[in-house]
């Protein structure tokens, strides 16, 4: 039996807020729980009320702003 080398599985930041912003992903970033994709673009958590802006995450800088409650 052969066995092949260890695949790496670990995603980075970047690849994760694409794959969210694509709709790969559903999951929250934050706190795992699954996402809602707005009429404008946004993506918010309904469990830990984070917000992305989907339009954001596609450009270059990846500007993507966290809102949380009370801050």
């Amino acid at each position: 039996m052969r066995v092949s080398g260890v695949l790496q599985l670990n995603r980075t930041l970047e690849q994760e807020l694409f794959a969210l912003a694509r709709g790969a992903s559903l999951e929250c970033l934050v706190c795992g729980e699954f996402v809602l994709h707005e009429s404008d673009g946004s993506i918010r958590c309904p469990e830990c009320a984070s917000r992305f802006s989907a339009l954001a995450i596609g450009e270059a800088g990846l500007d993507v702003r966290v809102a949380r409650p009370g801050a």
